[in-house]
């Protein structure tokens, strides 16, 4: 764990603000759930919770099957991060962070379909792989995540991949909802 120096005082109602810096660093936005976690030793530790990342096995498998059934590599991301790869090298992608314009599409709760031929980068770290379509997944009127293709330089992904993707999208946002 990582000291930042900054202190801050519970007030009258046990409330705690989280700074704006370590908010924006930890990409936290307001609304967004955190999950507590006590140590013996008195430590209490806040990690965002992903209701998406709960799916883990099941994500995994589903964009497998999304991957087979289309030939594209294909992954589900959380709000942050990507939790599920198929169909192209795992290690590359797994749990890497989103990248901004990413994370732009979902906050818009926007679909993306570069059937013109404008992808956008799925990581900022690595622009190798582009996603070709985009799909937020919607649970309660929020977005929590996405669903979403990589399009190959000079490829074309068709209104195929773009159905598949919302279908995944809807289907996972009604199981988190249910």
């Amino acid at each position: 764990m990582k000291a930042t120096g900054i202190v801050r005082r519970i007030d009258d109602l046990g409330r705690v603000v989280i700074p704006k810096e370590i908010r924006r660093t930890m990409r936290i936005r307001e609304g967004d759930p955190l999950e507590i976690y006590t140590e013996k030793d008195g430590e209490v530790i806040f990690k965002k919770y992903s209701p998406i990342g709960e799916l883990g096995d099941f994500a995994a498998n589903y964009v497998e099957t999304l991957a087979k059934a289309s030939g594209h590599g294909a992954c589900i991301t959380d709000r942050d991060n990507i939790i599920a790869v198929s169909g192209i090298p795992k290690k590359e992608l797994m749990e890497k962070p989103i990248s901004s314009e990413l994370d732009h599409v979902l906050n818009d709760k926007t679909v993306l379909n570069a059937s013109g031929g404008k992808s956008i980068s799925v990581t900022d770290a690595n622009d190798k792989y582009s996603a070709g379509v985009v799909v937020p997944i919607i649970s309660e009127g929020d977005t929590i995540g996405s669903v979403l293709f990589i399009m190959n330089e000079g490829e074309q992904l068709s209104e195929v991949e773009s159905k598949l993707a919302e279908s995944a999208a809807g289907f996972l946002g009604k199981h988190m909802e249910g």
